[in-house]
């Protein structure tokens, strides 16, 4: 045991670190791009800027429902970020999705640093108990893990089209 605490917490306060570094810099990178920059495309024919943001402002803000932290904010960007593809419907302005990211991230920070390490091994809301209780690996913090994950993933896209 380490002088933060246990080697659970220690993990927990890790990865919510990894996740907010992740979430500072793709705040960073679509903050600083007015309207005309969140348009580029990240390769000929590929999604806009505007859409990741999109797009990752709410797979996060599903985040609370799937870790059980609360209603959602934003369940409207599904329907532009999640099950349309891009250039398929119009998009709210880059200041709209700005400011969803910021209350989503904001809120999201706060909620996820109540949870105790045993909390953040109970099961996510997307899994069943039945099944949770055959696979106890789908749990908050893997699901947070893989969103993570997701982040970076899109973040290396974003930077492909500066």
């Amino acid at each position: 045991m380490g002088a933060n605490g246990t080697v659970e917490s220690q993990l927990v306060e890790s990865t919510l670190r990894t996740w907010q570094q992740g979430v500072d810099r793709a705040t960073k990178l679509f903050g600083g791009l007015d309207e005309t920059g969140l348009q580029r495309e990240v390769a000929p024919g590929k999604n806009r800027l505007i859409y990741l943001y999109g797009h990752l402002a709410a797979v996060s803000d599903a985040m609370f429902a799937q870790l059980r932290l609360g209603e959602r904010l934003h369940p409207e960007f599904d329907a532009l970020f999640l099950k349309a593809p891009d250039k398929t419907v119009e998009l709210p302005s880059g200041a709209v999705v700005k400011a969803a990211w910021e209350e989503v991230h904001g809120r999201l920070k706060v909620e996820m640093a109540k949870l105790s390490p045993a909390e953040w091994v109970e099961r996510h809301a997307v899994v069943s108990e039945e099944d949770f209780a055959k696979e106890p690996h789908r749990n908050r913090f893997t699901m947070l893990l893989g969103r993570t994950a997701h982040l970076g993933f899109h973040l290396g896209q974003a930077v492909l089209a500066r």
